[in-house]
């Protein structure tokens, strides 16, 4: 197997748009090695260890097979797995790291390496699937901050660095430009509002930093266009203002706590603004309002079309989506409609999402890998409620700590569970979980640490 190295020739930045130095001579050079001098020690690689289980034949499974050959039982085989990726120190007086999701899905053991050639072991305070964005804790020793800017401020044609640890090479930096703002419907997350970039984004730069060339962090890489799995100069990276209020919610709680509006939107079409006669050329039309919603009791209708939210504009359906993902439950949002020929603006409190499943990693990386859903039947016995496990992954944390798919969970650290409001509240994402379990006629307890 070659290893097939390409070389690219760097953009010729302009002269005012790079920090100067000066050669031998004493002429000024353009050169962008000052404002990395700075950056790449905030910039961190991040090694991560993950148990999988090794799939073998359905026959050894099968207890008529193993009789039959006098087989033994055997436990299912596992495999440590390493992977690799980037991260960004965002506050060295905490130790807080900025990185994706992704990069440590599922990790039971996770290390940083430091510019200046430390490691050091790091701890999970939470991720967010939606977002693709994980923050992480070190000692706070010695380390320093890529300060953040305001990607709302970002334009296309701005250049941009993009900073990582491309297939495990070790730090590296590439160039290029903002290519295009505000992509979306991409299917690589939930929320999706990328930065595009023609900077070079490898596999293991994600989580890495995207600087603008005063060596702010304006957005945090994630992911390419490619066919062959090397960059085609289409990358995208997360805006640094989103994965700022992630990061805020994911310290403060644990987790993001999403609310709700209550409406469903589309995009505004060529053809749907013809219908309805009006003159916009982008927005988002509402398709239908929930009963008894925030959206509802705010007086928005289906046929509105919103334009602004929080007096921003509004693109799309999926620009409405990120811009309500993110708001908090409770905060207030300022809507901007048009109704057939006429303004409005209405007013709208976010409320707390009526859950019916959701993801145990959500609530603490233990019961990573479990679906979780509300319980309620009746019984000879009487009404039983809890929060049932319909789903545990092969080779996940929560199989591993003991899951089972029909499990019933009925108490949490010592706390009665009825639904997964009770159970959200008796979690404490950073400590262990005492769980008391029903499987069957029987039950037991479960210490997740």
């Amino acid at each position: 197997m070659r290893l097939l190295i390409v070389l690219l020739l760097a953009i010729s930045l302009p002269l005012q748009a790079a920090l100067p130095v000066h050669d031998s001579q004493g002429d000024t050079l353009p050169s962008l090695a000052p404002m990395l001098e700075k950056t790449v020690p905030g910039v961190v690689n991040i090694f991560t260890q993950t148990r999988v289980q090794v799939r073998q034949s359905p026959l050894f499974s099968d207890p008529f097979f193993r009789h039959f050959f006098d087989l033994p039982n055997q436990q299912p085989r596992e495999r440590l797995e390493q992977s690799l990726g980037s991260g960004v120190v965002v506050d060295a007086a905490e130790g807080i790291i900025l990185t994706n999701h992704h990069v440590v899905h599922r990790a039971e053991a996770i290390a940083v390496h430091l510019a200046d050639g430390r490691n050091l072991k790091a701890s999970l305070i939470g991720s967010d699937p939606e977002t693709d964005v994980a923050v992480l804790q070190v000692e706070p020793d010695g380390l320093s901050a890529v300060p953040m800017a305001d990607s709302e401020q970002l334009r296309v044609g701005d250049f941009v660095v993009a900073i990582g640890n491309p297939f495990g090479l070790g730090q590296t930096v590439t160039s290029g430009i903002v290519s295009a703002l505000g992509r979306s419907g991409l299917g690589i997350e939930g929320y999706e509002d990328f930065i595009q970039t023609d900077a070079s984004i490898n596999p293991g730069n994600s989580g890495g930093a995207l600087v603008n060339l005063r060596g702010e962090l304006v957005g945090i890489n994630t992911a390419i266009f490619s066919k062959s799995g090397g960059s085609m100069g289409i990358g995208f990276a997360i805006p640094v203002n989103m994965a700022r209020e992630v990061m805020a919610q994911i310290i403060e709680h644990g987790q993001v706590q999403r609310g709700q509006l209550g409406a469903q939107a589309q995009d505004l079409s060529p053809e749907l603004a013809e219908a309805f006669a009006i003159r916009l050329p982008r927005g988002a039309v509402v398709t239908q309002v929930s009963e008894g919603s925030p959206a509802a009791k705010a007086g928005l209708q289906v046929g509105d079309v919103i334009t602004h939210i929080n007096g921003r504009e509004i693109q799309n359906a999926s620009d409405v989506r990120n811009r309500v993902g993110l708001l908090r439950i409770g905060q207030q949002v300022a809507i901007q409609i048009l109704r057939g020929e006429h303004r409005h603006s209405l007013r709208a409190t976010i409320a707390a999402p009526e859950l019916n499943t959701i993801q145990g990693e959500a609530l603490h990386p233990r019961l990573g890998g479990a679906l979780l859903a509300n319980l309620r039947e009746q019984t000879v016995r009487g009404t039983v409620q809890g929060v049932a496990v319909v789903g545990v992954q092969p080779g996940s944390p929560a199989l591993r700590a003991g899951l089972r798919e029909g499990d019933i969970i009925a108490q949490a650290n010592r706390q009665p569970i009825s639904d997964l409001d009770s159970l959200r509240a008796a979690v404490k994402p950073r400590e262990g979980l005492l769980l008391n379990i029903r499987r069957g006629n029987g039950a037991m307890f479960l210490m997740l640490q």
